[in-house]
């Protein structure tokens, strides 16, 4: 499994933490499992092959880090979220802008272009080009004024 399926099935558990009343170490061990990966693969391409050792533990990074730091994050898609009230921000768009950030922050192996890269190349998936094009403001924005050098 590559890197930026892995970022993917990352951002899917993110966005189903919004969801749930399991905390994210309860979901992680419910969701990657064989078993799981094999009863949706068939509707998924994203889930026919379940992640390796190095990938799993890149996923349970992203979706503990993501969880433990929600407030945090969401302040930051707030505050560079210009004219837009965060409740507005489609929950896709946030889970996405909520994992690039993540890594900005805490992941200093992962390159800053490489996150927002991903995560607009991921949001393309999923949401307008409207949408597309906001979120790609607020990571820029936020790389630019957050983690700077």
């Amino acid at each position: 499994m590559v890197r930026s399926t892995a970022r993917e099935i990352a951002i899917r558990l993110s966005y189903e933490l919004s969801f749930t009343d399991l905390e994210s170490r309860e979901l992680l061990n419910r969701t990657l499992t064989a078993e799981h990966f094999a009863g949706l693969a068939a509707e998924d391409d994203l889930y026919s092959e379940l992640p390796g050792e190095k990938q799993e533990q890149y996923i349970r990074k992203l979706v503990c880090g993501v969880s433990e730091h929600a407030a945090e994050l969401d302040s930051y898609i707030e505050k560079y979220a210009v004219g837009w009230k965060f409740e507005r921000i489609p929950l896709v768009a946030s889970a996405i802008m909520r994992v690039a950030m993540y890594e900005m922050l805490y992941m200093p192996e992962i390159p800053n272009p490489a996150a927002i890269n991903e995560a607009i190349e991921i949001a393309k998936k999923y949401e307008d080009e409207k949408v597309v094009s906001f979120m790609n403001g607020i990571l820029g924005s936020f790389v630019r004024q957050e983690c700077a050098e």
